[in-house]
């Protein structure tokens, strides 16, 4: 079949790790999607600008390109500096796709008008990378099934640590693992906090139309606030004050084993509300089964009571959210003249 060639400008924001990997993607895969043209909008490739030159800069090319080719707006960064930029994009006609998920858990009304032409926006990459959680929820939603119930180990870095925690070993050595390993942010708070969780569970809350707030979410942080960021650097953290930790989580590990459990750190999303921590779970079920970094989403609906919906698979990391973002790229080709 004779397909006929796109082309998609594409509008970069953020060109840290995931916005490389993307980069990379697009030119590895030309030869699957020969229909469509990449287009450097930035002749030289990426350029840094102040905020107020880039904010500037991405309308003026919004503005021109709505009107012709069409424009999409691709935010690789963790800025939550650039929602009004985006809002802006959306109102000139421009496609908008997201890896950073600060945009939709801001407040309520700029997520609302953000996915208010709901045709012209992507976000999978923001749960669970390149799994279809995103699009199983608004697919179930759009046929009319109520979800009653979403539970899922949103976190390959907390994923990780908690399989790691079934085998004996130390809390502090498991983080300190994971850190060399690449699964944690630089400073392995950032993930044990929950609040990276919390921000994905809030986006999945928001898709079942309930107005809440990162506020409104209960989030069990691992660590006491006395050895956050405020009181203490990364270093004295994982050099003393984690080790501190060791005894209460063995105790908690140990609790739920002893019932034919084991620790997980979830998110549960139910009865218009939404809580992160730990949790015991069935050792026999899907949560329960989950080794390494992988993500594990149970849905619950009218159709999916007895027999949840299962999304397993790896829900971290560069390459495989880059990917999820291409692929949200391409989704959007059709709206593209």
């Amino acid at each position: 079949m004779v397909m006929e060639t796109k082309s998609i400008p594409i509008l970069l924001l953020g060109c840290g790790g995931v916005g490389r990997h993307l980069l990379r993607h697009i030119l590895s895969c030309r030869s699957l999607h020969s229909q469509m043209e990449f287009v450097n909008l930035i002749p030289g490739g990426c350029q840094l600008f102040t905020d107020s030159e880039a904010k500037g800069k991405i309308i003026d090319v919004a503005r021109l390109l709505s009107t012709s080719t069409g424009l999409a707006v691709v935010d690789c960064s963790a800025s939550s500096e650039i929602v009004d930029t985006l809002k802006e994009v959306m109102s000139l006609g421009c496609c908008v796709v997201l890896a950073n998920k600060k945009p939709l858990t801001c407040a309520i009304e700029d997520f609302e008008k953000l996915v208010f032409h709901f045709r012209r926006i992507r976000f999978e990459s923001t749960v669970g990378a390149g799994l279809p959680v995103i699009a199983s929820v608004t697919r179930i939603i759009a046929s009319g099934d109520p979800i009653s119930r979403i539970m899922g180990s949103l976190s390959g870095t907390l994923g990780y640590v908690m399989s790691e925690l079934e085998d004996g070993k130390p809390f502090s050595q498991v983080v300190k693992a994971a850190k060399s390993l690449g699964f944690t942010e630089p400073d392995p708070r950032d993930d044990l906090s929950g609040m990276d969780v919390a921000r994905k569970g809030l986006i999945l809350a928001r898709l079942l139309g309930w107005k809440m707030s990162l506020n409104d979410i209960k989030v069990e942080s691992l660590y006491p606030s006395e050895f956050g960021p405020g009181s203490m650097t990364t270093e004295v953290f994982l050099g003393s004050a984690i080790s501190q930790l060791d005894k209460s989580i063995e105790e908690r590990v140990t609790a739920a084993s002893s019932k034919g459990n084991v620790l997980r750190y979830v998110c549960v999303i139910e009865n218009s509300r939404c809580q992160v921590g730990l949790q015991e779970i069935p050792k026999d079920s899907p949560l329960g089964r989950l080794r390494g970094s992988d993500n594990v989403v149970e849905i619950c609906s009218r159709c999916y009571a007895n027999s949840p919906l299962v999304i397993q698979g790896a829900g971290a990391g560069n390459d495989t959210t880059a990917a999820g973002v291409l692929a949200d790229i391409i989704d959007l080709q059709d709206l593209f003249k």
